[in-house]
């Protein structure tokens, strides 16, 4: 069994290395990832993508200058050090271009533009703010003094919220639908701004809240949407190739 690191006596063969990974809790992430990277390759291979040598050959280089191997005698000791061949190190870098060409082609522009236009009510968004308490009796006193003095959140935030927000005078920041436990979304995404909503059992009903509603704002595709529809669009994409492949994970 190849060792990975060694202290002193200590040695930590890749056996072992992998049973750590799992036990912190790493190597799921680190699986998902490489799986990800590894099923795009072979889709992009089934789709003709066509790589230049020249392509190659750039990034090659760009990767050697990050890392400071700017001469060849470099190189070769740094794939020493790692325990890969050339032949390894230009897969790494055909692979790392496959993902890069597939996900342009997954999340291009006309991709981002149909998933918005069949999904934009997912990215309305609301800014808002909340007090939250243990009591219900408690939420009704508060929800009481609002409708007489709403000008007074703040200082019932202060005074009264248990949230972690209680700092930020309540404040929540900008969510998107889905951001916010079923019992709330609704009626906060259908309130006007400025209003204040409440109080609601959250938390399994342990908790009440009141909410406020600082802003709302129309999907609309801003440069943050484009991002989040892309990760939307490689997540779906990753799920179907997915299903396409026998992935097993030992």
């Amino acid at each position: 069994m190849a060792e990975v690191f060694r202290i002193d006596d200590e040695v930590i063969d890749a056996d072992q290395f992998v049973k750590l990974l799992k036990l912190t809790g790493r190597f799921e992430s680190l699986i998902e990832d490489l799986v990800k990277e590894k099923l795009t390759s072979h889709a992009a291979k089934r789709h003709r993508i066509e790589l230049s040598e020249d392509e190659v050959q750039e990034r090659a280089d760009q990767l050697r200058r990050v890392r400071g191997l700017h001469r060849a005698a470099d190189m070769n000791r740094y794939l020493d050090t790692l325990g890969v061949t050339l032949d390894d190190f230009e897969a790494f870098v055909i692979d790392m271009l496959y993902y890069e060409k597939m996900m342009r082609q997954v999340c291009d522009d006309e991709a981002i533009d149909e998933y918005f236009k069949l999904n934009s009510p997912k990215f309305d968004a609301i800014e808002v703010s909340h007090i939250m308490v243990d009591s219900e009796g408690k939420a009704k006193e508060i929800s009481s003094i609002l409708e007489e003095e709403p000008e007074a959140f703040e200082e019932l935030v202060s005074e009264y919220s248990l949230a972690d927000t209680r700092d930020s005078n309540g404040r929540i920041g900008r969510v998107l639908r889905g951001a916010l436990p079923p019992e709330v979304e609704g009626k906060v995404f259908n309130a006007n701004a400025g209003e204040i909503i409440g109080p609601l059992a959250t938390v399994g009903e342990r908790f009440y809240e009141i909410f406020r509603i600082d802003r709302k704002e129309s999907a609309s595709l801003t440069s943050d949407t484009r991002d989040e529809v892309k990760r939307t669009l490689r997540e779906r994409w990753f799920a179907a190739k997915a299903r396409e492949h026998r992935v097993e994970v030992y």
